[in-house]
């Protein structure tokens, strides 16, 4: 392995010590280890994919008052003190940039395969058994509802709208989870889903199942 990615996984580890359960080292080394995988079936530039996977969350904007820049600026910074070409870290930035569900509205047409790959992975890591874990997890750090029949997921939200949300976990599922599997980029990350999409509605007949003491 080379010492840039070395480097980069000892400084993320450093940075994201005590995060939040659901986006801390364990998120960033699934989102890396899927990248590589879905990558071995792409033409891509895989240096550009293991640096953008693992500096994708360094400064989550939930964790930031909604700021959007400052992951951006981390991540050039350290990239820039490990002297990594210029042309590589404008890549790297872009995919940061534009990875998140909530900017998919103001993503540019015809993405680079890099983006598309690390973006598949993190998306395949909000959904199935880690998805439902991590949908809790948070739901419980933000002290929401679990479920509240009388409170209707809301489709279609804005991005204000999808950033201030304070909805049900359950209705996680129908607002982001659900969606995840149609906006698979790759043949691999598509595959992938579909598999952990079914379990998330095998575990929802449950959860409804167990709510109305079936």
């Amino acid at each position: 392995m080379n010492n840039l990615i070395d480097n980069t996984i000892q400084f993320v580890k450093e940075k994201l010590e005590g995060a939040e359960a659901g986006h801390d080292w364990f998120h960033i080394e699934r989102v890396w280890k899927l990248s590589k995988k879905i990558a071995e079936k792409e033409v891509c530039n895989v240096e550009v994919v293991e640096l953008s996977a693992l500096l994708h969350d360094i400064a989550d904007p939930k964790f930031h008052n909604g700021d959007e820049t400052l992951a951006l600026k981390i991540s050039r910074e350290f990239l820039e003190s490990q002297n990594t070409p210029e042309n590589i870290i404008e890549q790297v930035v872009f995919v940061i940039k534009n990875i998140s569900f909530k900017n998919r509205g103001e993503a540019p047409e015809n993405l680079p395969v890099e983006l598309k790959i690390v973006q598949d992975a993190d998306r395949i890591d909000a959904i199935g058994a880690i998805g439902i874990g991590r949908t809790f997890n948070f739901g419980g750090f933000k002290n929401n509802p679990m479920y509240d029949p009388n409170i209707q997921p809301s489709l279609n939200m804005s991005k204000e709208e999808y950033k201030r949300s304070n909805g049900t976990t359950i209705n996680h599922f129908y607002e982001k989870l659900l969606l995840l599997k149609d906006l698979m980029n790759t043949s691999e990350g598509k595959k992938i889903a579909e598999e952990r999409h079914n379990f998330m509605l095998g575990f929802l007949d449950q959860f409804y199942k167990e709510w109305n003491v079936d």
